[in-house]
């Protein structure tokens, strides 16, 4: 067993969420700049000028891609809707598309900043913080969370961008309804404007900004000015620069309120209450991109690829994301009702006799499907009351023989848990025992997790050599990790991988490549090639998620932003688009219902055939 302290994940963390379990949900509602307020009522909104961060977006079509400029028009109309959830899902797939388009990655950064104070003010954890933290205990854990990126992070630390994030964050944070009506604030839109412009005078005066202590200064002459201005509260601002300032880092290092930290364990561990279903922000619903197997969800019918429109008589298109998430969430045997979408070629609706029996067995389904149109296609909608449990997120999925004739195995990875390695230990047992002679990995969707079980995983196949490297700012984050031969598995190996296949699958794909020990078989992976560890956050309750190191194949290779290209490339081998799944799974060799698993078995078979 591979050990390490603090904890060290690898997950690609896109705008997404488990019902009950993470908080990296997206939120959509923002005061639009330039809106005249006469008299603020308490908690009303604020339409200050446009700060550095929060510009209107120019585009000059001629000057750049096509696509660049589509991408940027589109977000821009999130953007003038305040649709923050849908811009900052679109722009972050546009960066990684497009990268080192300076436009793209402003309009991101804008996008994190905006859902980033709402995601906060709609969690109950960081509000209490706001209420009950002294200034000087805020003052303290920024100083804190300062010194931790001081010591860890990856490269050495631009604190001018650090403590500008933290600026910028509380000149948006002033200007929002629930920021404004937590801290019961009446300031009006004039001494608004006159504290942004007082805030960037601050800033400058303070360049160049070189060290925590300089980015400390600006903190505490920002939390002076908030103060006297608007009588906006100090651990208020300090809680800003705190938050926003992790965040500026990189695009997977984070801030975590004791509420999300206890998350990121729960999903780590496997275990959490709630519906059981992993979703985002899409279009005013929330999209199911995956069901877990055997959770309530699953037992009401739900499947991947359906929507959610509406959370108890509540239409998700007029909530935020994360209001419509918070709704799902309960106590343990408590109800929740959810109207749901399905594509109209779901399987149970095309052959009712066969596929998810709860959706077509229960009274709400039988009663009340309707066809409806969303987004111009034929669809389903229908209501279903959801019982709230525990879930335990299984750490293999549908682990069976496909081809009894050559003995081709089949295990679905989900995620890298601390369990995983154990479980797949006892499955390839029984699977060794039902007659097993070649294997199938599928890491499809699988998103990262642990460091220390991605390793586990890849031991058990590699005999010898280098598994994978790490390399970091500091000494300590530099590490080799290498196979051992007692317990290797030798049993002919193909993986299975896509664009949604992250960090932790990434290591397992490449050590697996790299030293020729089986066939890689689907599209290329994401090129997530970091690692981040939690560090909790004092006495606080809260933490930090820190990208100490990156990453590096058996050969030397970096995966960030390159990836993991497969031997066999199966186009669009599966993800989650248009609002449906497309990874359907085995349904009989040859049918053209999964066309990267036949590509998959195939390989095996080659393997076989060569020994």
């Amino acid at each position: 067993m591979v050990s390490r302290s603090p904890l060290l994940v690898l997950l690609r963390m896109p705008a997404l969420l488990l019902a009950g379990l993470l908080a990296f949900g997206l939120t959509g509602a923002c005061q639009a700049v330039g809106q005249p307020l006469a008299q603020p009522a308490l908690g009303a909104p604020v339409a200050p000028a446009a700060t550095p961060a929060d510009e209107a977006v120019r585009i000059a079509p001629e000057a750049m891609p096509s696509a660049v400029a589509e991408a940027l028009a589109r977000g821009g109309e999130f953007e003038a809707q305040q649709q923050w959830a849908d811009a900052l899902s679109l722009y972050e797939d546009a960066v990684r598309l497009h990268p080192g388009e300076p436009q793209l990655q402003r309009r991101f950064e804008v996008a994190r900043l905006h859902f980033g104070i709402e995601r906060r003010y709609a969690d109950a954890s960081f509000l209490a913080a706001v209420q009950e933290m002294s200034p000087r205990e805020a003052s303290q854990l920024y100083g804190e969370l300062l010194r931790k990126i001081d010591s860890h992070y990856v490269v050495t630390p631009d604190w001018d961008r650090i403590a500008s994030r933290g600026a910028a964050s509380v000149q948006l944070a002033v200007a929002k309804p629930a920021v404004r009506r937590h801290n019961g604030l009446r300031a009006a839109p004039t001494q608004v404007d006159r504290l942004q412009r007082d805030i960037r005078h601050a800033l400058d005066a303070r360049r160049p900004i070189r060290t925590a202590a300089d980015a400390v200064g600006v903190q505490r002459d920002v939390a002076r000015l908030a103060a006297d201005r608007i009588g906006f509260s100090p651990v208020a601002t300090t809680l800003e620069f705190t938050s926003a300032s992790t965040c500026g880092l990189d695009t997977y290092s984070g801030f975590l309120t004791p509420d999300q930290l206890r998350d990121v364990y729960s999903q780590i561990e496997g275990n959490f209450v709630g519906l059981g279903v992993e979703l985002k922000g899409d279009n005013g619903s929330l999209l199911i991109l995956r069901v877990i197997p055997g959770s309530p969800a699953e037992a009401a019918g739900i499947a991947d690829g359906d929507r959610i429109v509406a959370v108890n008589g509540q239409a998700t298109t007029d909530l935020s994301t994360d209001d419509a998430a918070a709704l799902l969430t309960g106590e343990e045997g408590s109800l929740v009702t959810v109207t749901v979408v399905s594509p109209s070629d779901r399987p149970e609706i095309q052959n009712p006799a066969g596929g998810n029996a709860a959706f077509n067995n229960t009274a709400a389904a039988a009663r009340q499907r309707r066809l409806v149109s969303w987004a111009g296609q034929p669809a389903y909608s229908w209501a279903a009351t959801v019982r709230r449990a525990h879930v335990d997120v299984p750490s293999l999925e549908d682990t069976r023989i496909l081809d009894a004739q050559y003995g081709v195995a089949y295990v679905h990875v989900p995620v890298f848990q601390k369990a995983t390695s154990r479980d797949l230990d006892a499955a390839l047992w029984d699977l060794h025992s039902k007659g097993m002679r070649s294997l199938i990995l599928d890491l499809r969707g699988n998103p990262g997790g642990l460091l220390t079980a991605s390793v586990e995983l890849a031991d058990k196949f590699v005999s010898q050599g280098a598994i994978v490297s790490t390399r970091g700012r500091s000494n300590g984050e530099d590490f080799d990790y290498r196979a051992h031969r007692a317990g290797t598995w030798r049993v002919p190996l193909v993986v299975l991988i896509d664009g949604d296949s992250a960090s932790a699958s990434e290591i397992f794909a490449a050590a697996i490549r790299d030293n020729r020990r089986g066939t890689i078989v689907g599209a290329r992976s994401y090129g997530k090639g970091s690692v981040q560890g939690i560090f909790p956050l004092g006495q606080s309750g809260a933490g930090i998620r820190l990208t100490t190191a990156k990453f590096y194949s058996p050969t030397g290779q970096p995966i960030s932003k390159v990836g993991v290209s497969p031997d066999i490339v199966v186009r669009h081998a599966t993800s989650v688009a248009d609002g449906r799944a497309t990874r359907v799974g085995f349904r009989g060799p040859g049918n053209g219902a999964d066309a990267a698993l036949d590509r998959a078995i195939e390989a095996a078979k080659q393997q076989m055939a060569m020994r």
